[in-house]
């Protein structure tokens, strides 16, 4: 079911069945997509395979690069900026830097029964208000997508140790998180993004270090190699292009990075990558 005004606003409503076709996730530019899976399923995205297991959930933006689905059942929800950016709107869900637009891994959430009656009630009422005509129908569901994230959100909080933070220190790490995936091709030192946010960068430090998770320069460096490694599987770009394109002048420094993090050489990704594709 789908939603389209003349006006750009997009959002679609989809149920998966034994999905193999990457068609799916055409003309995917400026869309953001909720995948809720029934059963055990597999994506390919950024060149790492992830399996799901029934009743995960996961974001994708548009810069998630899927190249393999193994969907046996589940359901798809995505929708455009015209229709709802969640950029203009944090204040009222809250979810940049946490299920959208956060630095470099992949967010996904674990769907219990009182969550999952929930959700699935407000799937139902979706899918009953995507059949209406009347001159409310966008208001409503912008409502009822709002509400969605805003319970995403929740959960997302409640199964990391996001929940932890003091709502200061929390709005930190998330706009550090967005930060982040704005100027990772520029900004590669802790202390850029402190600047940005007008905070020193042992705050950043010290709330990073209350989730228990990677260091801030660690999120930074996990976000350029997710572009490089994008970069280098989906484009015919050289790897001195590559390089350039994120920030570094010495292809070298490049390499060594990316060996560091990759334990292959950019060149030897490549290949093994396309030998994959081939076998």
């Amino acid at each position: 079911m789908k939603f389209l005004k003349s006006t750009g606003e997009y959002l679609e409503i989809k149920e998966l069945t034994d999905e193999k076709e990457l068609t799916i996730f055409e003309d995917n530019s400026s869309k953001l997509s909720v995948i809720w899976f029934a059963e055990e399923s597999q994506l390919r995205i950024d060149g790492r395979l992830y399996s799901f297991c029934p009743n995960e959930i996961v974001f994708l933006t548009e810069f998630h690069k899927v190249e393999e689905i193994n969907i046996t059942k589940g359901k798809m929800l995505r929708f455009n900026r015209p229709f709802y950016c969640i950029l203009d709107h944090d204040s009222d869900v809250g979810c940049k830097g946490i299920l959208f637009f956060g630095a470099s891994s992949l967010p996904k959430i674990s769907i219990t029964n009182n969550d999952g009656e929930t959700l699935m009630s407000l799937w139902r009422v979706f899918e009953n208000e995507m059949e209406s005509t009347d001159d409310h129908q966008l208001e409503m569901l912008q409502m009822l997508l709002k509400r969605l994230l805003i319970l995403c959100t929740r959960i997302m909080k409640k199964q990391t140790s996001l929940s932890t933070l003091s709502e200061d220190k929390l709005t930190v790490v998330k706009e550090f998180n967005f930060l982040v995936e704005l100027h990772f091709k520029e900004k590669k030192s802790v202390g850029e993004y402190a600047e940005l946010l007008n905070k020193s960068p042992k705050t950043l430090s010290n709330a990073f270090k209350l989730l228990g998770q990677k260091s801030p320069l660690q999120f930074i460096q996990d976000r350029i190699i997710l572009e490089a490694r994008r970069q280098i599987i989906y484009t015919d770009k050289s790897i001195s292009e590559i390089a350039y394109e994120l920030g570094y002048d010495d292809i070298q420094a490049f390499s060594r990075f990316f060996k560091k993090m990759e334990n292959l050489s950019p060149s030897d990704y490549r290949n093994k990558h396309a030998e994959k594709e081939s076998a």
